[in-house]
């Protein structure tokens, strides 16, 4: 998973009243590269700080001395509080300013980060990750802060938004490709040496390059925070639940059903909380408005299908084909590039006012490269999803930008205060949407390893020639050191079953691959009849003066 954005503090200033407050000179080129080069280094150590545990937890378990079991809870640590301070974020900087916001996230990064050098054990880890996740938080809200400030309010929404989103994208391919190189010189602490190193080159730009301040309004009251703190919980609990269920098992420990409990009770009673305010920090009634359910449907549509890269490939070749980072460096650098393509197209598009038009052609690329990647085999290797990913990549980036549009817009429409309320939409579907994506493929592929396995084992019996002349050829090679038939009956009859345990996690994750491009398919049908709905309701809008003024 990559990092998330943050709330919009110039466009708040920008579209909340735009009568009052005129419009800002347009920026020197050579400034706003630099206020675009300065997100994207916030969108970077943000998601490498992110990525860099949650990609190599196999390679550094044995620095930590942990189990893979074990290991997982270094993406729940840091998942846990960071899924939800975006909701917070947003009001924290409104009453405090931008300024004192991005000098205490600054500072609480490379504390964590610097932490991260001294970590020897899992305990350690665990809280160091924690402690990271808190940290990380404000610096997508800063990455995003600063593109937006790189243009002219009527761009914000549309180029602003598009390379913003692109952004978020850019980290997951770029950590597995630094990442040999930097487990080779000092394993978790060569990762974090590089997360140090970009906390401290982040640290001057909020010196160098300010960020226009909103006017400060006392927004925070009490009320507020024991309604934060419901949610943190809530989410929180969730996202736990979320990471490590699918290796402890769902129905087998009783502690995920009580976390599990916990966040459903934490939600419900944040709700009821909410819906008796006056000014709540999150209004309920407008979250659960048919445009609000129709744009959280969208969003975690798109996280489930895009997981198809984050969640299935990633895991494929280095799970079922065994093959390392350094020897998929190619396809890496293809979804980098085509992720910028596809961002920088989005950018383009978006100027010309297309919005569902780019959604269904992302779609298209993305069901079409979902169903490639569905042909797998044990025989797959990198070069045969180069055309597969490439779509992907640039279908995810397309995707994203033009719904994140629409809900800012429709929060600006009713409000600034409206922002909160959108970033519990954005955070669920984008932080713990990711975290479902994770566990249902997962689950996904556990569950239809076990079914192909019982199906391939059923038909294994000594007594088809078949069977007997492929486990001869297979214990041929040992002929020579056992001479015992038995024991080489049983290394062939071994050697023959991790053979179908392995054709059967290369089927289980075929598998998994063809239900991320049926759920696309669903998907795109879903935005036709939307589209073709508003057409018709847009005919018959149009149609229905015409026949007022026919029949005064």
């Amino acid at each position: 998973m990559s990092g998330e954005p943050g709330p919009i503090a110039n466009a708040e200033a920008t579209v909340a009243a735009p009568a009052v407050q005129a419009a800002p000179p347009p920026m020197p080129g050579w400034k706003m590269l630099l206020y675009i080069l300065a997100s994207v280094l916030f969108f970077l150590t943000q998601g490498l700080g992110l990525n860099l545990a949650l990609a190599n937890l196999t390679q550094i378990q044995g620095s930590i001395a942990a189990t893979t079991t074990e290991s997982v809870w270094l993406s729940a640590a840091y998942m846990a509080p960071n899924v939800s301070l975006a909701i917070a974020l947003v009001k924290i900087r409104m009453q405090y300013g931008v300024r004192n916001f991005a000098e205490v996230s600054i500072i609480g990064f490379v504390v964590a980060s610097l932490l991260n050098l001294f970590v020897s054990d899992l305990q350690s880890a665990v809280v160091v990750r924690f402690l990271s996740g808190i940290a990380a938080a404000p610096l997508s809200t800063l990455g995003f802060l600063y593109m937006l400030e790189a243009f002219e309010p009527a761009r914000k929404m549309t180029i602003g938004v598009s390379l913003a989103m692109m952004n978020t994208l850019l980290a997951a391919p770029i950590t597995r490709l630094v990442s040999p190189s930097l487990l080779d010189h000092g394993e978790w602490r060569g990762l974090y040496t590089l997360e140090m190193a970009l906390a401290l080159l982040v640290m001057p730009i909020i010196y160098l390059l300010p960020l226009t301040p909103p006017p400060r309004v006392k927004v925070i009251v009490f009320g507020d925070i024991i309604s934060y703190l419901l949610v943190a919980i809530g989410f929180g609990c969730l996202a736990v639940v979320l990471s490590v269920g699918r290796l402890y098992w769902w129905l087998e420990v009783p502690w995920l059903g009580v976390l599990s409990a916990i966040s459903i009770a934490s939600l419900m009673l944040a709700a009821v909380i909410e819906l008796r305010r006056p000014t709540p920090l999150i209004d309920v009634r407008w979250l659960l408005s048919p445009a609000i359910l129709h744009l959280t449907g969208i969003l975690l549509l798109f996280r489930i299908i895009f997981g198809e890269q984050s969640a299935i490939i990633m895991t494929f070749y280095q799970n079922a084909v065994g093959l390392l980072y350094d020897q998929l460096s190619m396809l890496y650098w293809i979804i980098l590039v085509f992720t910028i393509f596809g961002g920088l197209v989005c950018t383009v598009l978006m100027r010309y006012g297309l919005s569902w038009q780019i959604q269904f052609a992302a779609l298209v690329m993305m069901a079409a490269g979902a169903f490639m990647d569905a042909q797998v085999t044990t025989l797959t290797r990198p070069e045969q999803m180069f055309l597969s990913q490439a779509l992907v990549a640039a279908g995810a980036a397309l995707f994203l930008p033009p719904s994140m549009s629409e809900g800012f817009k429709a929060a600006f429409s009713k409000g600034p205060p409206y922002l909160v309320t959108f970033f519990v939409v954005f955070t669920f579907t984008q932080s713990i949407g990711g975290l479902i994506a994770s566990a249902f493929y997962g689950t996904l592929i556990v569950i239809r390893e076990k079914f192909h396995s019982a199906v391939l084992t059923e038909r294994v019996l000594l007594t088809d020639p078949h069977v007997a002349q492929r486990v001869s050829q297979l214990s041929s090679s040992y002929g020579k050191v056992i001479g015992d038939s038995a024991l080489l009956k049983g290394e062939g009859l071994a050697l023959l079953g991790a053979q179908v345990t392995r054709e059967a996690n290369t089927l289980a994750y075929a598998d998994a691959f063809w239900v991320a491009g049926v759920i696309a398919v669903v998907s795109l049908a879903g935005l036709s009849l939307h589209v073709f709905y508003r057409f018709i309701k847009a005919r018959l809008a149009d149609d229905r003066p015409q026949t007022v003024a026919s029949n005064p």
